[in-house]
């Protein structure tokens, strides 16, 4: 994607806004339906999925190839039109190019021309957003003191590492002040310390109000990163909420024990227990927190004594993958009938 494909998206920066409104971005029903040419064969790409992402708020959109996330940003940045349903930016319609004005965006493998610096990629993405030139000048420095490339300013582009165009990519999002940004991929090829550092900078935006709407494949990164996830299977949402929510710990739990006899885990398993053993402990799954108790009993009675228990929980792959392969079965099962 080349410099230009962003002027959509930051042109009309003097445009009202309502600050008073609850939610940065709504969407209602959103149905997408591609259809072949010459009225072939179609493909939902969309299910008629809501959502609402509030002001301030870091969300992740996941899901995997083909479920939907690249359709509903499309549909949020007007790339493409809901065939049923509707979506708003700062309550205004997306159909509406002024819902825009206030939207930084940052695509997955963007470019920029090898020949421009970085300061004058910022300025051109400034005058893009309706900026003054006393404004851009006034943004350029501390953006990329900001990001870490200040050294840089005037260094052409084409000598940037992959991380450090990325960290340009995020400046020339951020240039014209936006109210709400759509990041997709955000820390795409930066190092682990780079990626905590993006990370800090997008959490210090947010708590400035700014709403950050975040697209990644690096699940522990949208664990880390996010308030709030939805995740797209099929074109529906599969499940969303707070990432403590979604990763809440279950009915899995670590138990360390000592002086328990050998036969113990096979006599727990006879009571209904799953039990693995795993670096010096034992993982179990248990139906309730009466069952656990039960195998807690069952353990003492042994003569071992517990030195641990601790409730495990899932991690957000854990949460994603475990929806995935449900949509692999039941697509196994409708096909079977």
């Amino acid at each position: 994607m080349n410099i230009w494909d962003n002027r959509p998206f930051n042109l009309f920066l003097s445009s009202p806004y309502h600050l008073s409104m609850t939610y940065a971005i709504e969407v209602r029903n959103l149905r997408k339906v591609y259809r072949t040419r010459f009225g072939g064969s179609t493909f939902e790409a969309l299910g008629g999925i809501t959502l609402e992402v509030a002001r301030g708020e870091v969300f992740g959109l996941l899901g995997p190839n083909g479920a939907g996330k690249t359709t509903t940003v499309k549909i949020l940045l007007d790339l493409t039109r809901p065939t049923e349903g509707s979506a708003r930016i700062l309550g205004t319609p997306t159909s509406d190019p002024k819902s825009r004005a206030k939207v930084g965006y940052l695509p997955e493998g963007h470019k920029f021309p090898g020949y421009l610096t970085a300061r004058q990629t910022l300025s051109i993405f400034g005058r893009m957003s309706g900026m003054e030139s006393p404004d851009i000048e006034r943004r350029v420095m501390p953006l990329l003191e900001q990001l870490r490339i200040a050294e840089w300013a005037d260094v052409r582009v084409k000598k940037f590492s992959k991380g450090m165009t990325q960290r340009l990519g995020i400046a020339s999002a951020l240039i014209h002040e936006p109210e709400v940004l759509f990041l997709d991929e955000p820390t795409d090829g930066v190092d682990p310390v780079g990626r905590r550092e993006i990370r800090d900078i997008l959490k210090a935006e947010a708590a400035k109000g700014r709403t950050i709407f975040l697209n990644s494949h690096l699940l522990s990164e949208i664990e880390l990163m996010c308030d709030r996830t939805a995740i797209l299977r099929k074109g529906k949402i599969a499940a969303a909420g707070r990432i403590d929510e979604l990763t809440r710990a279950g009915s899995t739990y670590k138990v360390k024990t000592w002086g328990t006899p050998d036969n113990l885990v096979d006599r727990l398993r006879e009571a209904g227990a799953g039990i693995e053993r795993a670096n010096g402990h034992m993982v179990v799954n248990v139906r309730d927190v009466e069952h656990l108790n039960e195998l807690i009993d069952a353990m003492r009675a042994s003569g071992g004594l517990i030195e641990e228990i601790a409730p495990i929980k899932s991690t957000l792959e854990d949460v994603f993958v475990d929806l995935v392969r449900a949509a692999d079965v039941d697509s196994d099962e409708e096909g079977a009938s």
